[in-house]
């Protein structure tokens, strides 16, 4: 039940797309509303990294009452520096809410907020804070031995903000929540791209049945890149300047929805395309079919998960938008039902839309 209330705080419970919420504060405050439905006591949480995701999913704990974030480790960020990130955001906008600076803590909408600067979990003092369910968003310690750590100074439950390097337990709500029975105290949470594919995957795979498939995911530009030319060793091509130019990007999201939908092991592969916008991102999965279906019967089954057991993991559009309109969207994968074509009955190119970092 932890689990599933902080990732459920920091994923997409929100009705199927109805334009007009923009704000942080109001998407999250949506968020809290359906999510209240899970009937839980508010779970304990802390979050180690503070950066992107880190931010974002405590702007989300602050204002769902499933969830009390009582403790952030930053790494090096000082307090005032911290309050100042969380309050302003170039993408989601300005907190809805006070935000003060009381010696090392926050005071968030009247919250304290303890924060610490630890490198390593076993020096963060989560047990001294009652932290029991943390985010792990520092992308450092993404292994169950890497994890263990926090679990030895109280943690009950870890949740990675990202792929885990090893054999843990991947989850993306709306398609393999199911399978997480509290057997493990690591899980991933997958990456944004595969979060705004397998709910599609899913949908299209359980009606149709997908023979094999190319994704490519149209990805804003991350923190990762480098604003002008630089260099990179690994990926020449990665070290160009993200703010002038489109740069293809090897991506391992498709292959990794096998790990949440097996049956479709061996059968998808993908790549990206990094582009200069700040957020929001779009894949196309173009696929072959098992069962052949016209354009508008697929559209019409995507439309009715979004409606039903899948609705706010897997959302419907008919019109005409673009990027901006799904900024601060808390849907993991909007199905865009104009954008897409079909050749033929068994073969189509499907495309949905994704928040990179809120829909995360």
């Amino acid at each position: 039940a932890g689990f599933a209330g902080m990732v459920a705080a920091a994923s997409a419970f929100a009705p199927t797309f109805v334009p007009g919420i923009r704000t942080a504060s109001s998407v999250a405050a949506g968020c809290s509303n359906a999510v209240s439905t899970l009937n839980m006591a508010a779970v304990p949480c802390g979050i180690n990294g503070f950066g992107r995701i880190g931010r974002l999913v405590a702007r989300i704990m602050l204002k769902d009452p499933e969830t009390k974030l009582l403790h952030v480790n930053a790494g090096s960020a000082t307090p005032d520096y911290m309050a100042y990130q969380f309050k302003f955001d170039s993408v989601h906008g300005r907190y809805d809410g006070a935000v003060l600076v009381d010696g090392d803590d926050l005071i968030i909408d009247g919250q304290r907020v303890i924060t610490t600067r630890a490198r390593e979990p076993q020096d963060i003092g989560w047990d001294k804070t009652g932290t029991e369910y943390l985010c792990e968003s520092t992308g450092v310690f993404l292994t169950g031995e890497k994890a263990q750590p926090h679990i030895d100074a109280g943690i009950k439950k870890v949740i990675f903000s990202a792929p885990a390097k090893d054999e843990s337990l991947t989850i993306v709500m709306g398609v393999n929540e199911a399978e997480y029975t509290g057997q493990t105290d690591f899980v991933s949470c997958a990456s944004c791209t595969t979060n705004g594919l397998a709910p599609l995957v899913k949908c299209i795979n359980d009606k149709f049945g997908i023979e094999e498939g190319l994704m490519t995911t149209i990805h804003a530009m991350t923190a990762t890149q480098a604003v002008v030319d630089s260099s990179s060793r690994k990926d020449w091509r990665g070290g160009r300047a993200a703010s002038g130019n489109i740069i293809p990007s090897s991506t391992g999201a498709a292959k990794a929805v096998a790990r949440v939908i097996p049956e479709i092991k061996g059968k998808l592969t993908g790549m990206a395309f990094r582009v200069p916008t700040i957020d929001v991102s779009v894949v196309d999965l173009t696929c072959k079919l098992k069962i052949p279906a016209s354009y508008e019967e697929i559209c019409a089954e995507v439309k009715r998960r979004s409606e039903g057991d899948m609705k706010g993991f897997l959302g419907y559009t008919d019109e005409d938008l673009v990027s901006t309109d799904f900024k601060s969207w808390p849907v993991s994968s909007t199905f865009d039902a104009k954008a897409g074509i079909g050749l033929n009955p068994t073969f189509v190119k499907l495309i949905a839309w994704y928040d990179n970092e809120w829909g995360y």
